[in-house]
């Protein structure tokens, strides 16, 4: 039998970093509207939720066709954690066997990555947690020490360094059962039981948490070879030019 699978795109309205970032226009389109668009077209979701602290989301909700929960105020501040806002969710809508945190903030991630991340996390029996990395081969300190390279030894290549994880976070999913039982024992399960760590490359790694992310990302959607068109509200996929 199909676990029920619901997806949950988070927006708070504070953002420290970037202001109402969600609200913020990338190529004429609100940042969260990416998220809502390619969650849709993966049609892998029973339910696809915005889920904020303010009532303005449940209008872009309505207008998009999906549906809105709205977290309580003190789930909506600097300091909420991811296993709080997820915890919440999940004990409001006990039908969910699966639930997928698609992040607003990737505006590149397609609703084909989606459905493609999805499916293997469903197939995967013993992995109860997902969070999508980029793999590095790059010299990495922490804390000012070396982390994958020798100090005292001749500058490695980089194709002979052990790859690092950067965490991404354009989505993260969990099975039910662990993440509540994890969280009731410890207060914490965004890495509840065992995690997979699924990498994933190029734009769908880009994520706008600044300025000047989004400027980036503003500049790389509109000279992609594979350009954006906006019409009648929807996002249409031109033709990729000959070059």
């Amino acid at each position: 039998m199909r676990p029920k699978i619901y997806a949950m795109i988070p927006a708070r309205i504070g953002s420290q970093r970037l202001k109402l970032k969600n609200l913020a226009l990338l190529n004429n389109k609100p940042l969260i509207y990416y998220a809502i668009h390619s969650a849709k077209n993966s049609k892998i979701f029973d339910k696809i939720f915005i889920n904020s602290d303010d009532a303005v989301f449940e209008k872009i909700a309505n207008r998009y066709k999906i549906d809105f929960y709205k977290r309580r105020k003190n789930l909506g501040t600097s300091n909420t954690k991811s296993d709080d806002v997820v915890y919440d969710f999940i004990k409001n809508f006990p039908s969910i066997d699966v639930l997928v945190w698609v992040n607003s903030i990737a505006p590149f991630q397609t609703g084909k990555d989606i459905k493609k991340i999805v499916d293997f996390f469903i197939r995967k029996k013993k992995i109860d947690s997902l969070i999508t990395v980029e793999n590095k081969k790059v010299h990495t300190n922490f804390n000012n020490k070396p982390l994958n390279y020798k100090k005292k030894s001749k500058f490695a290549k980089t194709q002979d360094l052990k790859e690092v994880q950067n965490f991404v976070y354009s989505l993260m999913m969990w099975k039910k059962k662990p993440f509540l039982k994890q969280y009731k024992k410890n207060k914490n399960a965004i890495l509840c039981g065992k995690t997979y760590f699924y990498p994933i490359t190029g734009l769908n790694t880009i994520m706008i948490k600044k300025f000047d992310d989004l400027k980036l990302a503003n500049y790389v959607m509109k000279s992609k070879t594979k350009k954006f068109l906006v019409k009648y509200d929807k996002i249409i996929y031109a033709k990729k030019n000959k070059s």
